[in-house]
């Protein structure tokens, strides 16, 4: 098999354009398939989904593109992402932070999640130390330059928050309120005083009316019953991530930490394909994290958590740095990984990378129906659980046209074995 991702000749081609990089008019995606098996058409106008028709019922008008072989579904979103060090895990030496080259891994890391699905994502950037707010400023200019493609929010990350050493750190945090962030975070489980940090982080998001979006493993539920009780009610929103430490607890302690989570509202960002460089200490790892704890607590409880009422969000972490030396930043992988461990079903679990992670983002909520963003990703299949096990080709719409496309090309040699199997083939549809 082999796999581009530059355009390749389309099913659109011949009725009228690509749909790619033209002013918004109105596009008609033709016989996609919908998840509960519908076989549809959908006129999208304006940015949103103007008609949904069954399949030949809407007039012919605009660029038409033949979605045959499609299933089409609510575009996903990225939670949690760290693209200012997002690819420096084969870099010689210590990677390279001047501002363009943080701008320039940052808008990489974007286009490639992008190119998965993913039209919206927020990135957690550390301010701070010598940078200072240098990689925050790179991963603003890389948010503008993505304007049309992708909608990426940074979260301000300071390191100390607390004591003497904590002065300059809140200081820096309302300087990048200031240029920019949206969203405020860090990790509490790395300062002297993790209820303080978490207190400030909470003060200073109500002063500025930011969401607040926290690293904790999750590990003493003391601490997180606490969380919760300050964080109750805050706007527009609170989410921690990726609380590992909690499949490590007793499962009756756990219940009762999720239900205090589930009544302030608290959504919860777990990363099931692996490790956050947020979470590691030098020399290690946090107790109940991937690396320290093995198999048994790689992610956070999900099946407890949302059976407590919490929202599960689900996000990619760490995408090929120090925490993790591989990654994909694939919504998709990380739903296929939430439903082959058990943790969900398909639907369930990619609700999570999309309802849910776009919730958490504080974006409106996507269906394919009249109304609603024409926020949407094509993927070849017939059924949703299809799809996340053999995902390759790929349509992206991002306010109502494509911006995004993946085709894949699966060819076998001449055998009697694979005539007689009939066996599925990816083309260039």
């Amino acid at each position: 098999m082999s796999e581009s991702s530059q355009p390749q000749p389309g099913p659109e081609k011949a009725s009228g354009g690509d749909g790619t990089g033209a002013a918004a008019g109105t596009l008609v995606l033709c016989d996609a398939r919908l998840a509960d098996g519908r076989v549809v058409d959908v006129r999208l106008s304006g940015g949103r989904i103007e008609a949904v028709g069954t399949a030949g019922s809407l007039a012919p008008q605009g660029t038409r593109i033949d979605l045959g072989g499609y299933l089409l579904l609510p575009a996903p979103a990225e939670p949690h992402a760290h693209c200012d060090t997002a690819l420096t895990a084969d870099a010689a030496g210590p990677a390279t932070d001047t501002l363009e080259d943080v701008q320039r891994r940052t808008t990489e890391a974007a286009l490639l999640q992008l190119g998965h699905g993913a039209t919206a994502l927020r990135t957690h950037v550390r301010i701070g130390d010598v940078q200072a707010l240098q990689a925050l400023e790179a991963v603003l200019q890389a948010s503008r330059s993505l304007r049309g493609l992708a909608e990426m929010t940074a979260v301000a990350v300071p390191r100390m928050l607390t004591g003497a050493a904590g002065a300059d750190g809140l200081a820096m945090l309302r300087d990048a309120v200031k240029m920019g962030a949206t969203v405020i975070g860090g990790c509490p489980d790395l300062d002297p005083d993790p209820a303080g940090y978490a207190e400030a982080v909470l003060e200073v998001a109500a002063e500025h009316g930011c969401a607040v979006d926290l690293h904790m493993d999750g590990d003493d539920p003391a601490r997180l019953a606490r969380f919760a009780a300050m964080a109750g009610g805050l706007r527009p929103g609170v989410a921690i991530g990726p609380c590992a430490g909690l499949s490590a607890l007793p499962p009756e302690v756990a219940a009762r930490t999720a239900e205090h989570l589930a009544a302030a509202g608290v959504t919860v960002v777990c990363l099931p394909q692996g490790g956050c460089a947020a979470l590691e200490r030098r020399g290690g790892a946090l107790p109940g994290s991937r690396r320290a704890a093995g198999p048994a607590a790689r992610q956070a409880p999900v099946r407890l958590l949302r059976a407590a009422g919490v929202r599960v969000a689900a996000g990619s972490g760490a995408l090929r740095d120090v925490a993790n030396p591989v990654g994909r930043g694939d919504p998709l992988e990380a739903a296929y990984l939430l439903a082959s461990l058990g943790e969900a079903s398909p639907g369930a679990a990619y609700e999570m990378v999309g309802t849910a992670a776009r919730a958490t983002l504080g974006l409106p909520e996507v269906r394919v129906e009249a109304g609603f963003p024409a926020e949407l990703l094509a993927v070849r299949g017939d059924s949703l659980a299809g799809v996340l096990s053999l995902a390759y080709s790929r349509i992206v719409v991002h306010k109502g046209r494509v911006v995004a496309r993946t085709s894949a090309v699966r060819e076998y040699c001449d055998s009697a074995a694979v005539v007689a199997l009939e066996l599925p083939r990816q083309s260039q549809r």
